[in-house]
């Protein structure tokens, strides 16, 4: 569809048809987030018939796609504030979900690495331009609530993919998994390529002109020298630590500590309330600011980071794998539950031309540290300070104590700088 005029794009704003390209881009992120995650719920098989040692499955589900991702998604992001917005989505959504099929031909680890590879290239193309594309269809004051739909989509994918993926695979194969999750993909993009429409860019405020004219350079520093966005990045990253590391780490927990690895696939169930979670933060951080500042939208930052303490401790010191499983999942439905809330509140802080680089700058910080730093170190605690039976349960509580109270200290400063560094909200 062509770029509507800016007259009849504001009719499209907050309209039922802005709700519907909101499900579809979550649709689109649940999509992803089964195609990312699929390799780790089918890790095992692939490992046994390909006859992979544990180091190239660590090579294949992390660093093969984590570190493209957090690298591409800087200049994808600038490329979302420069281009259309549509067609970057829809053609990452078709080169991912190719190579996601692609992956259930493969005969050894070098095809895997090298479509994960691209996976990882086209999966960094999504949420920028999502993010800078939805705050133009929708009012400023709907933004959290609105980006904690589409961040749920993250949760929902990879329950589909350790409930939908895992079972297709035992009645099959993982080939047919692979295949299975990656197929729908394409017909998504046809569909959406007639459905969604480009709108033009800061549509609530007044567009400044020389967007083109600013180089790559000239914006990062521009995002850079507001001590909120540092504050916001870095408080995020310590949630981020804190959900991969238990994300990768439940399985070490129910195993080693319970021998419960029949209850793995269970923790899926708990992906897909924290898409739920996800949701209600982002209604509550929307009501908070209307209610009383803008800045308290960073609140909801702080309950994720405290309010799971203590449903962790008793989770991960739990004498059951029954129990472990529980209260540990609880506690992921409240600490990943900033997702929206942390995406939303960065488009406060930039110019609309800015808003997709300013969302990739996010996902690189928060892939680095929260994927890339979070299971290798306590991995490492748990290899050499804590030891015994419950040595993963420290090491974890000690990582997730910590985070949380990093966290909260850098949200508490980021609302004494908000005001400052706010830009007019539209």
């Amino acid at each position: 569809m062509p770029v509507p005029n800016k007259k009849k794009a504001l009719k499209l704003v907050g309209s039922g048809y802005a709700w519907f390209v909101l499900a579809f881009l979550t649709l689109v992120y649940i999509s992803s987030f089964v195609d990312r995650q699929i390799i780790a719920v089918l890790a095992t098989r692939i490992q046994a018939e390909l006859n992979l040692n544990n180091f190239s499955v660590g090579l294949l589900y992390g660093p093969a796609f984590s570190l493209i991702y957090a690298v591409c998604s800087i200049p994808m992001g600038r490329m979302a504030d420069l281009y259309s917005r549509k067609k970057i989505i829809l053609l990452g959504l078709v080169i991912w979900s190719v190579m996601t099929f692609i992956s259930g031909f493969a005969t050894g680890l070098v095809l895997l690495i090298s479509a994960r590879f691209f996976v990882g290239v086209a999966e960094s193309a999504l949420s920028p331009a999502v993010y800078s594309l939805l705050a133009d269809y929708f009012e400023p004051q709907r933004r959290a609530t609105v980006f904690s739909v589409y961040a749920s989509g993250i949760f929902l994918g990879i329950g589909v993919a350790f409930l939908g993926g895992g079972s297709i695979a035992q009645a099959y194969d993982w080939r047919t998994a692979l295949k299975a999750v990656g197929a729908p993909g394409v017909l998504l993009a046809v569909v959406g390529w007639f459905a969604i429409r480009e709108l033009p860019r800061g549509l609530m405020q007044e567009q400044r002109r020389y967007q083109f004219e600013q180089s790559f350079g000239d914006v990062i520093r521009y995002i850079l020298q507001k001590k909120t966005i540092i504050f916001h990045f870095t408080g995020f990253s310590f949630l981020a630590f804190t959900g991969y590391t238990i994300l990768g780490f439940i399985g070490t927990v129910l195993t080693d500590i319970h021998g419960s690895e029949h209850l793995i696939p269970y923790y899926g169930w708990f992906m897909l309330a924290t898409g739920g979670s996800v949701m209600v933060s982002g209604r509550l951080a929307d009501w908070l600011a209307s209610r009383y500042v803008p800045s308290r939208r960073f609140v909801m930052g702080m309950v994720a980071a405290l309010a799971c303490l203590p449903l962790y401790y008793f989770g991960l010191f739990a004498e059951t794998g029954w129990s472990a499983l529980i209260l540990i999942g609880a506690a992921n439905v409240i600490s990943s539950s900033y997702n929206g809330v942390a995406a939303a509140i960065i488009q406060y802080l930039v110019q609309p031309h800015m808003r997709a680089l300013a969302g990739g700058l996010y996902l690189f910080v928060i892939s680095v540290v929260g994927f890339g730093m979070g299971p290798p170190v306590t991995g490492w605690l748990m290899d050499t300070v804590f030891t015994g039976s419950y040595g993963p349960a420290r090491a974890l509580m000690t990582v997730i104590t910590c985070c949380g109270i990093l966290g909260t200290a850098c949200f508490l400063m980021a609302m004494k700088t908000y005001d400052e560094d706010a830009e007019k909200e539209g």
